[in-house]
């Protein structure tokens, strides 16, 4: 096949131009421009598609579109001779003229009076009128100006108006009736024309003046005489009345209040509020206070013990009361039958020392520091001097001569037995217990509260190590106060509150602190598993730390890095731990007890709740059928635990009475006699009873809720409602089964669709599919789309590339036809000039040579 001719030669062919349209066939082709696309071999049935093309007719129709719009841009890239009408509703094609000028006023006014400040009220739009203000023009006080023309101001008379500006002097020569009549006068120049017109025109604004001024006359001595007869027709009240004794008028009520609200006190600046850390290091600096007062009073050198002390009285002495300013006198005292004189060492405060210390509010000391009667501690002085001392267990030492009175050990016994007021970090858990241990419970709370106090974060720079320990420290001596005999609930239920602080301020160490126990309780309890087959249930300390987790961490959250775990843990008690005695029993409704505490923001279902409960139930039920209720692990429909909560003791039952179940019997307590048994029994009956009328109540939206309660309602009804418990159990029982019956059924219980029946096996044929050549088999209609549609981007991906690449070609193509238009372009000049600096230098030469031959 030879090569396509250039573009130009093809145009000159006999065949149609490049541009001709694409439906109207060539008359004549050129058969060097046409390219048949052959097959390697016929299929049958199959049309061949673009068999015939005219490359060389495709290229130069793409050219020539290239040409007419990407070239065209190409030329237009730098400039920017655009212009945009702004003005409003100029493309507006609903808008009239006129509508569109009156809308542009409108705006213009707007930014011309827009108020400067959205917050003055005061600024009103400036209305004027001949560009003079409305405001001006209603107070009729214009200043008359002799040199001005207030009616014409601004204007020129019309004669004098016509003779400069009327049309070159027609006025000038017009002539007077004397000149049309006789014509006898002469005819005048322009100049005496022009000053009798200005003479003329001063003479009009004298007269104007003069009435002007002859109107503001008359106008004052009206104004004048208004004045005059005002006072007559004016009410006068009596003078008694409207005026005070001076003889000034009495205000009257608006100025009054006037007055008052420009005199009001105005509001005096309070004290700011101060922060957490200037908070803290007061609270420390009044704590270390007070434990130097504490020590002082311990040694017996405060105030009190002062005035305990002997006073020098002379045999002369009135006693009038008189006080020396400073008594230096000496106290003659004996020492093993010799005189020793001891100068006395007055420790007074100074006056504002004092002031400030009778002015202290003594509410604010700490219950455990108030043993002083008087409320004189010394405050201000040092303690750390008083501790440098090194005198033994706080004693003070005495003076040679000086002895210890009973009055002294009575004073001092007071301050030994008092806290202290300023505690350091415990380093270990040791300390904290020899700190708290032997101490009541409200001196206990005091020494937590001050060891916070004393060691805030802000104070120093290592205390917020120190108390994140110290959180720790009082979880284990939580535990310890848990596992005690009887265990002590009150002072676990006080330091919850210090807890909380703690984990306030330290979320990620107190979070920490809590994991570590649950997972220690965890893994004790899988070793069991795997050792005996069974669980038993924790001592009261893990269930504690179960209810405090609830109650530092947030409950609701769908996540949590502490709460979570607790549910996973109480989920494992209830499930793997068999229920053997009534201290698993409490236990267990202690565990569901802090379940419904966790869930009941969230409403989460938790299966093994209802489980346990059904098992405390069927347990406590005697003469059990089993119908319409299943019970799981770990409980078991017959054994020896299966009547664990069965009572049969009527005298029992007439005897007990419902009041709160006592976690003693969680820590290890053990029935006095059969009758406290029972009475235990029937009151965790009565506990499980409250606890299935709270997940009644909190489940009750659930659409499965009637399915949840098939099996505690078919017990409900079937058994404990028959048997003969004291009335306050029936009760409950009564009131749970109609809750249960108030809520209705929500949900359709699943059944299976009916399938169609399968038909009998006929010998009928088989229908396949022909399958298509070129197509993939064994695909969905879906996947097939799916692939035609991956296949027809691939395509277009590809066009637009190829699109892409010949248009970065053509307009190379156009750049280097510009650049060699430039180079050829500068050659040329390049070229004449060179020809014109030739024949310069030509002419320089001959001229020279002819100048050379003379």
């Amino acid at each position: 096949m030879g090569k396509a001719r250039p573009a130009a030669a093809r145009r000159k062919g006999p065949g149609a131009p490049a541009g001709a349209p694409r439906g109207r066939a060539r008359p004549n082709p050129n058969p060097f421009e046409v390219k048949v696309n052959r097959q390697k071999f016929p299929v049958l049935g199959r049309k061949a598609r673009h068999a015939v093309g005219q490359p060389g007719v495709s290229r130069a129709r793409a050219v020539q579109k290239r040409t007419q719009t990407l070239l065209k841009e190409y030329k237009e890239r730098d400039k920017s001779n655009i212009f945009t009408d702004k003005r409003f509703g100029e493309y507006n094609s609903n808008m009239s003229s006129e509508e569109k000028m009156v809308r542009r006023f409108a705006l213009e006014q707007q930014r011309q009076h827009e108020k400067k400040s959205i917050y003055n009220l005061n600024e009103d739009e400036d209305l004027t009128h001949c560009g003079q203000s409305l405001a001006d023009i209603e107070k009729h006080n214009d200043i008359v100006d002799s040199d001005s023309d207030t009616e014409e101001r601004g204007t020129l008379s019309a004669e004098l108006t016509a003779a400069h500006f009327g049309g070159g002097g027609g006025l000038l020569h017009k002539k007077t009736p004397l000149q049309q009549g006789g014509e006898e006068e002469k005819p005048r120049s322009r100049r005496e024309l022009i000053e009798e017109l200005i003479a003329k025109s001063k003479q009009e604004k004298r007269e104007r003046q003069a009435q002007r001024e002859g109107a503001l006359e008359l106008t004052e001595k009206l104004d004048q005489d208004w004045k005059e007869i005002q006072t007559l027709l004016t009410h006068r009240t009596p003078k008694s009345e409207d005026r005070d004794k001076k003889g000034h008028p009495k205000p009257d009520a608006y100025d009054m209040m006037v007055r008052e609200l420009g005199l009001e006190r105005k509001a005096q600046p309070s004290n700011r509020m101060k922060t957490e850390e200037e908070l803290a290091k007061e609270k420390q600096d009044r704590l270390r206070k007070l434990e130097a007062a504490r020590l002082r009073r311990m040694r017996g050198e405060d105030e009190a013990g002062d005035a305990r002390k002997p006073k020098h009285l002379s045999a002369d002495d009135l006693n009038d009361s008189f006080v020396l300013d400073k008594d230096n006198r000496r106290l003659l005292s004996y020492t093993d039958g010799k005189m020793s004189i001891k100068e006395e060492q007055s420790r007074e405060a100074s006056d504002g020392e004092s002031e400030e210390e009778q002015g202290e509010d003594p509410s604010e000391e700490d219950p455990g520091d108030s043993s002083d009667p008087e409320g004189h501690s010394d405050l201000e002085s040092d303690a750390g001097s008083e501790e440098d001392r090194g005198w033994p267990d706080g004693e003070p030492r005495q003076a040679p001569g000086e002895r210890m009175t009973s009055d002294d050990h009575k004073a001092r016994e007071p301050a030994r037995t008092e806290l202290p007021s300023t505690f350091a970090v415990p380093e270990s858990y040791e300390e904290l217990k020899s700190l708290l241990s032997g101490k009541t419970m409200e001196e206990q709370l005091v020494v937590v509260e001050r060891i916070q106090t004393c060691n805030h974060p802000s104070l120093a720079v290592g205390n917020k190590a120190k108390l994140e320990k110290l959180f720790g420290f009082l979880l284990e001596y939580i535990g310890d106060l848990a596992t005690d005999d009887p265990p002590e609930l009150r002072v676990i239920d006080k330091l919850v509150v210090q807890l909380y602080n703690l984990c306030q301020m330290f979320p990620d160490s107190a979070s920490n602190s809590i994991k570590f126990v649950l997972r220690d309780a965890m893994h004790e309890m899988e070793g069991a598993i795997e050792a005996r087959g069974r669980a038993v249930f924790p001592g009261l300390d893990v269930l504690v730390y179960l209810k405090i987790a609830g109650m530092l961490f947030p409950a609701s959250d769908f996540r949590h890095p502490v709460v979570t775990p607790a549910l996973v843990c109480m989920s494992q008690l209830l499930t793997k731990c068999p229920v053997l005695s009534l201290q698993d029993v409490v236990k267990g409704l202690f565990v569901c007890c802090v379940f419904l505490d966790y869930v009941s923001l969230s409403r989460r279902f938790i299966p093994e709740l209802i489980n346990f409960l059904l098992g405390i139930l069927y347990i406590a039920t005697p003469n059990k059928h089993g119908h319409g209720y299943t019970l799981v692990h770990p409980f078991r429909a017959s054994g020896k635990n299966s009547e664990l909560l069965v009572v049969s003791d009527q005298e029992d039952m007439a005897t007990w009475q419902r009041r709160g179940l006592s976690l003693s019997w969680a820590g290890g307590l053990k029935a006095q006699n059969k009758t406290e048994a029972n009475h235990t029994r029937l009151s965790c009956l009565a506990v499980c009873l409250a606890l299935v009328k709270r997940c009644v109540l909190l489940y009750s939206p659930l659409p499965s809720f009637q399915t949840i309660m098939r099996p505690l309602r078919a017990l409900l009804t079937e058994h404990l409602a028959d048997c003969s418990h004291p009335p306050e159990l029936q009760e409950l029982c009564q009131s749970a089964l109609a809750d249960m019956e108030k809520q209705e059924q929500c949900c359709r219980p699943l059944v299976c669709e009916k399938s169609k029946p399968l038909p009998l096996k006929l010998f009928t044929p088989r229908l396949v599919r022909v399958l298509e050549f070129g197509k993939k088999q064994g695909s969905s209609k879906e996947e097939q789309e799916r692939k035609r549609l991956i296949h027809k981007h691939k395509r277009e991906f590809k066009g637009a590339v190829r699109e892409i690449r010949r248009d970065n070609q053509f307009l190379a193509r156009m750049q280097l036809s510009e650049t060699l238009e430039r180079d050829a372009e500068r050659k040329r000049k390049v070229k004449q000039l060179f020809n014109s600096l030739a024949t310069q230098e030509g002419e320089w030469k001959a001229l020279k040579r002819k100048k050379f031959k003379k």
